[in-house]
């Protein structure tokens, strides 16, 4: 959120000495984080007022024109310039070389088809100015040649505060600059001044209400049933004229990132950036009828909103509606049907308030994410619509001064005399205990009355706060949220930090803490892998795109989720991995990941509840070879190191697990081991499919290793390590290559190999697998031989290595040329 401190400035007399760092750092540690700090208008200072002397076609182009012409600066310049509407005698902003303009484009020397520019004539969008773009933004008789722009324009000096808008989720109240403003008159110690400058806010609404008239009003709002609005107000008027907003209305609403419509919609943006409240505008004719309803949609419909974009709404979605149809959606945006044009002469103001969560969902399923929405999520002040339309009103009558109401204040919704303020109970030494620094009642006392509180204590000792009523909507409700008014004004950073004084004990860790702390460690040390943590929600299309079959009832789906792409709670850690990989073969020819996380199941005939499991993936990446063995030989060696009765098994038919869906089209065909821990099927090692892999658009060869630690995280670890004497005589390997058909699981190759019942043969392992043309594999094999009596001669290991290859060759694998 942008805020400016010129605007901040309309209600609270801000020192003019501080800068805007400065005003930042104080922000930041009071209230919300500041992002950035921009100058606003300080380029406008080096821009210039020209006058064209001089045109010329350009030599080599059609289009383009060489402009002489007098800055005031001494000698003539000349630039080249493309703009329709130059003129002989014509005033124009120019911007010399070494000026950046908004955007971050700083003027350099340049030739332009062989004539060099001496810096740039400006069009409105090239300086930020709302208006015609097609040309050069021209200037009236009273620029003067060589003026500043930014004197021209009668620019003030400002400082745009970008707030992080995370830091002001909590914070409905800080929505708007009136709001904001509250803050720094607290944080320096001033009055606040209102939006209706020497009048109380009683005056302020009698000289308004004094517009309205007891004729019938045109057009009366009505809400329907149990729709997403709170409240409603409304307000006609006619003989508005429509037509560019003043100045000092465009120059505020581009300072905070809003491009300047016309008088009318420029009121409705202005009035929410500075009250914080959202409101809505229609043009009266285009309403059909003399009432609007807000009502939940009965059935799908399409609707064409302000953006001119076409959206579907679903049954249920809030819409404000005439007698022909939509002409809202309910606390997000206007249609294109009802929007004010430069036709308008008859308005009608919506204020309203509506369900947060409603607003939410519904913007978050359309893609939607609006000024207008975003305010309205955070649960905003029933209050504050009225006093939001009468700023709108006195606007309007400002800026179209011929203008007049309609009838009266029209409204429906919740009575707001039944309003409960939240009253807490606590004492200045509660305060100071939770702070750890003693803070004087005079303190706390302006503290909370500038931040609106209503504080009363009859011994300046014991303390009963009511909370205003912008504060009261999921914000302040208990006594550490008092205790945190009081701490940041006094500011953290002037609170001595102290230790506690207690004694501390390490906490002995629960055997699932340790095992993932095991498993952690050697993944990270032994396996050479990154862990990557990834959000426990995913969305639908992320699983349609994995392929991934699972029962609709172990599905559990979110809400209210805060987008399309966290409409579910994971119940597996594949569609999250296989999101990352495609994230990161963009830019890594290999890599090693794992992540340790939670699944979530649902359970049949319990609804509400869900069943949690613990799973570990581990993957590889190779852009170029198979990383399927470097897996394998990672996972048994990580189960070697947990001292886990634990053992892989080759892939045959028989086998099932409740890890991953046999019938997933991502397991390779036979590329494939079981993982068994405690005489349970708990894992499985697979080359992901190519089809797969192509889906994500993942080139290379991906493996991937998922082990359910569910059950083996309740049991106690313990710390043993088995050691073995090292062999007296050495041991020697043999490598072989064989071709297999593509159809044949290499589990079939290594009991080929066993048949050759070699004694010797201690081990017996696939090395290495290649593609090869036809859809064939290369298998390269290794086996190992050792006698613990003697070293081996080469003449038996030369005997053994053909009966292995003859042994093979024989069961139909030759070996490979």
């Amino acid at each position: 959120m942008l805020i400016s401190i010129d605007w901040i400035r309309d209600f609270v007399d801000i020192p003019q000495d501080l800068s805007g760092i400065e005003l930042a750092e104080r922000f930041t540690m009071a209230s919300a984080e500041v992002e950035q700090v921009v100058e606003s208008g300080k380029f406008l200072k080096e821009l210039l007022v020209a006058k064209i002397e001089k045109i010329e076609p350009h030599p080599d182009a059609d289009k383009l024109n060489l402009v002489t012409f007098d800055a005031g600066v001494g000698e003539s310049r000349r630039v080249v310039c493309g703009a329709p509407n130059v003129a002989v005698g014509m005033k124009v902003p120019y911007a010399p070389l070494g000026v950046t303009l908004p955007g971050g484009f700083t003027l350099e020397p340049k030739k332009i088809r062989g004539v060099l520019s001496e810096g740039m004539l400006c069009s409105r969008e090239e300086l930020g100015v709302a208006g015609d773009s097609s040309g050069l933004m021209e200037l009236d008789s009273s620029a003067t040649i060589g003026q500043t722009m930014h004197s021209y324009q009668g620019e003030v000096d400002d400082v745009i505060l970008d707030v992080d808008n995370k830091s002001l989720t909590h914070r409905p109240d800080l929505w708007g600059h009136h709001g904001v403003a509250r803050e720094f008159a607290t944080i320096f110690s001033l009055p606040l001044g209102c939006v209706h400058p020497g009048k109380s806010c009683k005056e302020w609404r009698t000289e308004l209400s004094a517009n309205f008239n007891q004729r019938p009003s045109p057009v009366v709002p009505k809400l329907e049933g149990e729709s997403a609005g709170i409240l409603y107000y409304g307000l006609s008027l006619s003989n508005v004229t429509v037509t560019e907003s003043p100045q000092w209305m465009q120059r505020r609403l581009t300072a905070v990132g809003l491009r300047p419509i016309n008088n009318i919609v420029d009121i409705s943006n202005y009035v929410m950036m500075e009250m914080g409240h959202p409101l809505h505008i229609f043009d009266r004719d285009l309403i059909s009828g003399d009432q609007v309803v807000i009502h939940r949609l009965e059935q799908d419909e399409k609707f064409i909103t302000l953006d001119e974009v076409e959206r579907t709404l679903v049954k249920g979605d809030t819409v404000i509606s005439d007698r022909n149809g939509p002409l809202v959606i309910g606390g997000i945006m206007g249609g294109l049907n009802s929007g004010v044009t430069e036709k308008t002469t008859n308005i009608f103001i919506e204020v309203a308030n509506w369900k947060p969560s409603e607003v939410r969902r519904t913007s978050t399923r359309l893609g939607l994410r609006t000024d207008s929405s975003m305010r309205y999520e955070k649960s905003l002040d029933n209050k504050r619509c009225r006093r939001t339309l009468f700023r709108t009103l006195e606007l309007v009558l400002k800026l179209s001064p011929e203008a007049k109401v309609e009838g009266q204040l029209e409204y429906d919704g919740v009575n707001l005399d039944d309003y409960t303020p939240t009253v807490i109970k606590t004492s200045v030494a509660r305060i100071n205990s939770i702070l750890g620094h003693s803070v004087p009642f005079d303190q706390i006392e302006r503290i909370l009355t500038s931040l609106g509180f209503k504080l009363e204590s009859e011994d300046q000792k014991e303390l009963v706060v009511t909370a205003p009523s912008y504060r009261a909507t999921k914000d302040v409700e208990c006594e550490a949220d008092i205790v945190e008014e009081i701490g940041r004004m006094v500011g953290y950073d002037n609170i001595t930090p102290t230790s506690p004084l207690v004694e501390v004990v390490p906490v002995k860790l629960s055997s699932a803490k340790r095992l993932q702390r095991k498993i952690c460690n050697f993944l990270v040390q032994h396996g050479r892998c990154y862990q990557v943590i990834t959000y426990p929600m995913i969305g639908k299309k992320l699983l349609e795109r994995t392929g991934l079959p699972v029962e609709q009832s172990e599905l559990l789906s979110i809400l209210n989720p805060v987008s399309n792409d966290a409409e579910l709670m994971r119940h597996s850690l594949i569609p999250s991995m296989l999101a990352t990989a495609a994230l990161n073969v963009k830019q890594q020819k290999q890599f090693r990941l794992f992540e340790l996380g939670r699944t979530y199941h649902g359970t049949d005939g319990k609804k509400g509840y869900c069943q949690e499991n613990s799973e570990l993936a581990i993957m590889f990446y190779q852009q170029s070879g198979s990383p399927f063995m470097e897996l394998v030989d990672c996972v048994e060696s990580m189960l070697r190191s947990l001292s886990l009765p634990a053992d892989l098994q080759e892939h045959h038919e028989k086998i099932r697990t409740n890890v991953v869906p046999m019938e997933w089209k991502g397991l390779h065909p036979f590329e494939r081991y079981h993982l068994r821990i405690m005489g349970k099927m708990k894992g499985i090692v697979t080359s992901i499919h190519p089809q797969t892999l192509r889906s994500f658009k993942i080139k290379g060869n991906l493996a991937l290793a998922i082990v359910d630690l569910t059950d083996v995280e309740r049991v106690e670890l313990k710390d043993k390590t088995k050691y073995r004497p090292l062999p007296k005589f050495p041991a020697s390997t043999f490598d072989w290559t064989v071709v297999v058909k593509p159809d044949v699981p290499v589990a079939k190759v290594l009991a080929a190999a066993r048949k050759a019942k070699i004694k010797e043969m201690v081990a017996l392992k696939v090395a290495a697998i290649f593609p090869l043309e036809e859809g064939e594999r290369a298998v390269t094999l290794q086996a190992t031989f050792m006698d613990q009596a003697k070293t081996l001669k080469g003449d038996f290991l030369a005997d053994a290595e053909k009966r292995l290859v003859d042994v093979v060759a024989t069961a139909g694998y030759p070996l490979k040329v």
